[in-house]
């Protein structure tokens, strides 16, 4: 039987009555939604446009993510901007324009007005505003709750998902190369940064114009990708999309068959009847993670003359992710319906993303018109298949297309999409001097393959084994802000170059910008000889002891080996029943290991090497061993840290330390 008693409260997380009270105004607000439809209240004159971006803030000495969103409003003093998840973030909202005209033009100007106010205001700050998809400079320990806006949706939002869960976030994303990480709260979804779009839609015309848009998803992405890097690995072109969806991934480990949705989603079918359709299979599969007050009974307000807020269901519709949003706009004479399409990154350029929208729009308006159902041309798991194809491989990816067709994204965009969006944005009547100029944007970029992914991944592979890893994603950063300030696309960007940040050496203050993470480890029962080998065939002189769960557990150095092997010998000859081949690295290994974190200063790094006389650092993060840092690693820059350090402080050199 149902145990229908209250169930104790997780701190921020909607529970008992208070759960109920507000399941009820959302099932209120549907009524009243379904209401509006039959009574045809909604707006369904010229269609309007409009967009959403999100960027990054980072420290202009550094190029890191600063906490800055809080100063930044507070200079701005406009509307316009608010808050994202992180300090370390802002959102940017245009005004609607229509979709005719020289609405495209007149989006992208005031987006670029807003930008650069962002620069003018953020420079005697210190601060600098970014747009990129997932910024190559962010670190996991920017990830912690400290730097989350302290704003009580936010935080119940985590303490909502992180109690549903029951346990940590796992990460793992296979790319180039490999992440495999732990979180412990859902800021890991600040590490995204998003523009989005959206369409003013006719109600009797929702579903149909929303499942071209999912059908749309896959190719316009392709084009798009601008986020190949998360935490110093190579993943996906648009790394976004794998990290998003695991972020607020609500669903709990384990062995059962059930199906279970997430949170973030390109969703499980076709659209059938319209919007409210997807509402209600959102309420149906998702709990209510967050409340607001309850101020308004929508059918009330109804019987009243006047058009409701439906503030439950839109708050509750804010916590369903899905790649394409059906969004209910409220305005007191006339609501509208719109699809916000959510699967665009932020940057490279505000010129790149406008022209990413005029491909969707244009596309949207052509096959809107030529194209009665597109269920009956393609399948709902190729256009979902589409999204991941793009993601992965972005431009150089495969689509399934209309009918059967498959091509490669980069041919299917030239010699099919291209020239439907232009004769969309024809038929939608938009200016020809902006059709033109933005339809050449997206074609130069998918003729040259430059989209902003394979720009950053093109510059590392040219910087190659010069400067550190942290050297060059600040570089990467760096050449991005500055190449953001000329308004050129990134099809007409140069590579970056190491040489970009001259002052790059002096701003790098922690560990875990020079650490090593491409280690070899030994574990406690591996024999000796196994380390003495491995210390020859690499070039080391330091090897961690690891246990099985990838904990630092010891310590061999080139010179325990060396005692060991004397050791060993008596009066030249082996001593009785010693045998290195046999002796495990238990024996040898140092327990008691002094060790860093990503985050410890580099002079104190420095310090603890002289003071100590040691040669190597372990660097652990939350009891596992992540990296190692030498003595190689800080050459050629210890000197001139500890100069401005010791300059700055007014202070002389500390006396070395005495011989043992």
């Amino acid at each position: 039987m149902e145990d229908t008693r209250d169930h104790k409260k997780v701190e921020g997380m909607l529970a008992g009555e208070e759960r109920r009270r507000f399941t009820r105004a959302i099932l209120t607000d549907l009524r009243a939604l379904e209401r509006m439809l039959d009574e045809g209240v909604f707006d369904e004159g010229p269609p309007r446009i409009g967009a959403e971006q999100e960027m990054f803030l980072i420290d202009k000495a550094t190029f890191e993510p600063t906490k800055g969103s809080l100063k930044m409003l507070e200079a701005l003093q406009d509307t316009h901007f608010t808050t994202e998840l992180g300090l370390f973030q802002l959102e940017m909202n245009a005004d609607p324009q229509y979709f005719h005209g020289k609405g495209l033009s007149t989006l992208e100007d005031q987006m670029q007005g807003l930008f650069e106010r962002c620069h003018a205001l953020g420079d005697p700050l210190g601060i600098l505003p970014v747009l990129v998809g997932i910024l190559p400079t962010i670190r996991k320990s920017d990830l912690g709750l400290d730097n989350m806006v302290p704003s009580p949706r936010y935080l119940a939002l985590n303490h909502a998902t992180t109690a549903m869960r029951g346990e940590h976030y796992d990460f793992s994303i296979k790319g180039i190369d490999e992440l495999q990480v732990k979180h412990d709260s859902v800021m890991v979804e600040a590490c995204n940064s998003s523009f989005q779009a959206h369409l003013q839609v006719a109600p009797s015309d929702f579903a149909r114009m929303y499942n071209l848009s999912q059908a749309l998803v896959g190719p316009v992405l392709a084009t798009a990708c601008n986020s190949p890097l998360l935490f110093g690995k190579r993943l996906w072109a648009e790394t976004r999309i794998a990290l998003f969806e695991q972020a607020v991934d609500t669903r709990k480990t384990g062995t059962y068959l059930r199906d279970a949705s997430a949170r973030v989603s390109f969703g499980s079918r076709w659209c059938q009847s319209g919007i409210l359709e997807i509402y209600k299979e959102d309420v149906a599969r998702f709990r209510s993670l967050v409340g607001t007050d309850l101020d308004e009974d929508a059918i009330e307000v109804l019987d009243r003359g006047e058009i409701p807020q439906l503030k439950a269901l839109r708050l509750h519709n804010g916590t369903v992710y899905r790649w394409n949003r059906a969004c209910y706009g409220y305005h007191p004479e006339t609501p509208h319906l719109r699809i916000e399409m959510r699967v665009m990154p932020s940057g490279p350029t505000i010129a790149d993303e406008i022209a990413n929208t005029a491909l969707w729009l244009g596309l949207m308006s052509e096959l809107g018109a030529t194209v009665e159902d597109v269920r009956h041309h393609m399948e709902f798991e190729q256009a979902r298949n589409n999204l991941y194809a793009a993601a992965r491989d972005g431009i150089g990816g495969h689509i399934q297309w209309l009918d059967g067709v498959e091509k490669p994204a980069q041919k299917l965009l030239l010699d099919d999409l291209l020239p439907k969006a232009e004769a969309g944005l024809r038929r939608a009547k938009v200016d020809d001097d902006d059709i033109a100029r933005y339809l050449a944007i997206v074609d130069k970029r998918v003729r040259t393959m430059r989209t902003g992914s394979r720009w950053m991944l093109k510059s590392l592979a040219d910087m190659k084994e010069r400067g550190s890893a942290g050297e060059k994603l600040t570089a990467l950063v760096a050449a991005t802000v500055q190449r953001q300030k000329t308004g050129r696309p990134v099809a007409e960007w140069e590579r970056a170059r190491l040489d970009e940040v001259p002052s790059a050496r002096s701003s790098y203050l922690k560990v875990g910008q020079y650490m090593t993470t491409d280690i070899f480890t030994v574990q406690p029962d591996d024999a000796v000889q196994l380390v003495a080998d491995l210390m020859g065939w690499e070039r080391v002189r330091h090897v961690p002891v690891e246990d099985r769960d990838g904990r630092l557990v010891g310590l061999v150095s080139y010179r325990s080996i060396l005692r060991f092997l004397n050791g060993l010998q008596t009066g030249g000859k082996r001593v009785e029943g010693k045998d290195a081949s046999l002796t495990p690295v238990s024996d040898v290994m140092r327990r008691d290991v002094l060790t860093v974190t990503p985050d410890t200063e580099t002079l104190d790094a420095i310090r603890l090497m002289r003071r100590y006389r040691i040669g190597c650092l372990p660097v652990v993060q939350d009891g596992h061993l992540v990296a190692i840092l030498t003595e190689e690693d800080f050459m050629g820059i210890a000197s001139e840290l500890l100069e401005q350090q010791l300059t700055r402080a007014g202070s002389q050199p500390p006396p070395p330390p005495e011989e043992e």
